[in-house]
């Protein structure tokens, strides 16, 4: 049908005719320009197509790709060289075309949440078929990040949409979780790039790197955060902060066999285990909410310890609030063996006891207009922990006999993919070179991290402390440790808080640090070293003069770091001179409090935290059953079993299997330091988190509390309390390290500890020598 002309007018009354008439749709109303100027001649100039080789893009890439922590496999190698010859052109090295499309590559690939691990497959093909949309004269013109790239092509967190009922990923995201065909002789093939040496899978990730993550109860697996980081966040993230937590410990027990009800079951569920008792046990969770209009009956709670307005304790969960009685409570796992804080989630076995004093007085918001308050009180026997998941069984990996299945394995939650993506060809290439069974394996020195706790450079006994640790190292008939932590404070006193250490005296502490470093070249070329601040170092010791900063917190200034980076670039140079040029030059990382260190990517995860947590626990801690300590002409007994998911172990360092169940944590003979470790950790790593205290007792930044989460658990907890006995412990899978005070001891002859951590067996030992 031919459209009709553009001038005749309607002929109903109900539509007004326009000033101007409507053109037809397929008629522009772009009028073309009266004058087009002619192009440059440089940017039609045609370009030259070439063969690129792999060996003579190598370089180029290589050094492109490490400016981004990135690594490349050979197909992908081949692919960028076919692009750069087509695209490029023979002008690729001198013009510096190549490394700016390499630039754009490793920028998009990380835009899409890619790996540490540049690789072939269906996400480098969408990139550099961007690119090549972008190319003009040999060159990128602007890119848009992600144009043109479907969005499965990308890690996704958590999306059980991609995987079916058999635990593999759907046909279309496959690729996408970083799963190729790389084999174990494409991974030796890469040695030459610095992959034979552990320390080129060494990454450190600051916690403003990591992916924030939450845990979506509908979906039932961690989403990315909707909303953008911001120092100045909304409320509502304030109240994310504990609702994340408790959601994450919520579903934790609920995967536990001991919180699953049975599918066919013919008695009642009971808390607790009798002599007559044969049926299979299990325990209910009952929110706050439901108790009223249940008074007298005893219950399971979950939730926060908290302070009520009116000074009592008060238990909070998702559905209410309850004033709390904890006067005849016991410890689960045994007398004295573990904190109870304010903001611990904890739970709480107990009776519900209403209140009667007044019509009305037991309900939702209804004691003193303080709302989800309950009324009466919960009466509590026993309180203890929740019960810690160990890592294989979190995230779904190498699970045993009797291991609830699932898990979160394609969640990347470091940001170098998942571990049921790359986890196992990690894995794979961390045994063959860390191994000493394996004929490439380095040797025992270079499977070593040092770390060095407290390094107060104001104090003479410390900078001798720290040259006798370089001097036991740098010996020439030993391998260089694989990395070197160094953790604040690193003054003795408040930075820039009129405490009598300015900018300037800060800044001559590290100035002194360098000179030390400048002694041992060979450690600072073979070595990657990490500083982690302390409370007493800047800017955040400006405004809190030492007291608890606002963690995660930034690393130190690069204004104060000048000389040290200048002693980095010098041990360098002296290769020139003859000296033996490493695999991967040494580094020096200034990062942030806490961070992660990754091994080989999701494979091996060790956070570091410095922190006095220990006399923080004992300052906020709750006096429990103090009603039960007074009466000794009679004793209560209180039967309470933890479930079989329940029981850890804890294991010391030296390998003589100190076993010990959460009934009884810790045996008459043990030391008053080990017991008090112990006691830390039963106390911290139930809590999935390093900071479990209220806002009020220790500030957290309300966008970043993810990087603070220790869930799933971590291979290795480096916690540098200053204020503890050093300890090396291990509790379900996970090894946690207290490297100590590096100086500690008063006269001439100090004590100088620090702690010696084998990446491969995965446990720490606490070194011992003497100064002065």
């Amino acid at each position: 049908m031919e459209p009709l002309p553009s001038n005749i007018f309607s002929s109903s009354p109900a539509f007004g005719t326009p000033a101007h008439p409507i053109l037809p749709a397929n008629t522009s109303r772009i009028a073309p320009p009266a004058f087009k100027p002619a192009a440059p001649s440089h940017t039609t100039a045609p370009i030259l197509p070439v063969l690129l080789s792999q060996q003579n893009l190598r370089p180029t890439a290589v050094r492109t790709l490490k400016k981004h922590n990135l690594s490349l496999t050979g197909p992908a190698l081949q692919s960028l060289a076919l692009f750069v010859g087509r695209h490029c052109g023979s002008g690729w090295r001198e013009e510096g075309t190549a490394e700016q499309a390499i630039e754009e590559v490793a920028k998009l690939w990380k835009n899409e949440n890619g790996g540490f691990l540049l690789e072939e497959g269906e996400k480098l093909k969408g990139i550099l078929k961007v690119l090549e949309s972008c190319m003009s004269g040999g060159r990128v013109g602007v890119v848009k990040a992600g144009q043109g790239m479907r969005r499965e092509s990308s890690f996704a967190f958590g999306n059980d949409s991609a995987v079916d009922l058999g635990g593999r990923p759907a046909l279309e995201s496959q690729k996408s979780f970083g799963i190729s065909a790389l084999s174990v002789e494409d991974e030796e093939g890469e040695g030459e790039d610095g992959a034979g040496d552990p320390r080129a899978w060494v990454k450190t990730i600051s916690a403003f790197e990591m992916p924030r993550l939450g845990y979506e109860v509908e979906a039932k697996h961690f989403v990315a955060a909707k909303s953008k980081a911001s120092m100045f966040p909304s409320p509502s993230e304030k109240i994310a902060v504990f609702r994340d937590r408790y959601n994450t410990i919520h579903q934790r027990l609920l995967r536990s066999e001991a919180f699953q009800v049975p599918s066919f079951s013919v008695r009642a569920p009971a808390l607790t285990r009798s002599d007559t008792t044969t049926a299979q046990q299990f325990y209910k969770l009952t929110p706050i909410a439901n108790l009223l209009g249940r008074g007298g009956t005893q219950h399971l709670l979950l939730g926060m310890l908290g302070v009520a307005p009116t000074g009592g304790l008060a238990f909070h969960d998702l559905s209410g609030s309850i004033s709390l009685d904890l006067q005849y409570a016991q410890p689960m796992q045994g007398q004295d063996s573990a904190y109870f804080c304010p903001g611990m989630i904890v739970l709480i076995e107990g009776q519900y006891e209403e209140n009667w004093a007044g019509a009305g007085s037991s309900g939702l918001g209804n004691t003193g207009g303080v709302g989800g308050t309950i009324g009466g009180r919960f009466l509590g026997f026993s309180i203890g922990g929740p019960p810690v998941e160990r890592r294989n069984v979190s995230l779904g990996v190498d699970l045993k006999a009797g291991d609830p299945g699932g898990g979160f394995g394609w969640t990347d939650f470091l940001g170098l993919g998942s571990d049921r993506a790359v986890g196992e060809r990690m894995r794979r290439l961390e045994k063959r070179l860390l191994d000493p069974a394996s004929p490439s394996c380095v040797g025992e020195g270079r499977r070593k991290m040092v770390v060095l706790g407290e390094v107060t450079l104001d104090q003479p006994a410390t900078l001798a402390a720290l040259r006798k640790v370089l001097q036991f190292y740098d010996s020439a008939d030993a391998e260089p440790p694989m990395s070197f932590v160094l953790t604040g404070n690193f003054s003795s006193r408040a930075a820039m808080a009129n405490a009598g250490t300015g900018s300037v005296e800060y800044k001559e502490l590290f100035d002194s640090l360098a000179a030390i470093l400048s002694d041992f070249p060979r450690l600072l070329r073979s070595s990657t070293w990490t500083f982690i601040p302390g409370d007493n170092d800047p800017w955040a010791s400006s405004f809190s003069a030492g007291a608890s900063a606002l963690i995660p917190r930034e690393g130190i200034p690069d204004f104060f770091t000048n000389r040290i980076r200048r002693a980095f670039a010098a041990a360098k140079a002296e290769v020139s001179l003859g000296s033996k040029k490493e695999s991967v030059d040494g580094e020096a990382v200034w990062t942030s409090n806490p961070a992660r260190v990754s091994l080989f990517g999701p494979a091996h995860e060790v956070v570091v935290f410095r922190d006095d947590l220990a006399s923080r626990f004992r300052r906020t801690t709750i006096r429990v059953g103090e009603a039960t300590k007074t009466r000794t002409d009679t004793t209560v007994e209180i039967e309470v079993d933890m479930p079989d998911a329940a029981a850890a172990t804890i294991e010391g360092a030296d390998s003589q299997d100190a076993a010990m169940s959460d009934t009884q944590p810790s045996a008459p003979t043990d030391p008053p330091s080990l017991i008090a470790a112990k006691k830390l950790i039963l106390s911290l790593l139930p809590q999935s988190t390093l900071s479990p205290f209220p806002m009020a007792i220790r500030p957290t930044h309300w966008s970043y509390t993810s990087a603070l989460s220790l869930y799933p658990l971590p291979h290795t907890l480096v916690l540098v309390d200053a204020e503890s006995e050093p300890f090396a412990l291990t509790f379900e899978g996970c090894h946690v390290l207290n490297p100590g005070r590096l100086v500690t001891g008063s006269g001439r002859r100090k004590v100088v500890k620090w702690g010696e951590y084998d990446c491969w067996t995965r446990r720490g030992v606490i070194q011992e020598d003497f100064v002065g």
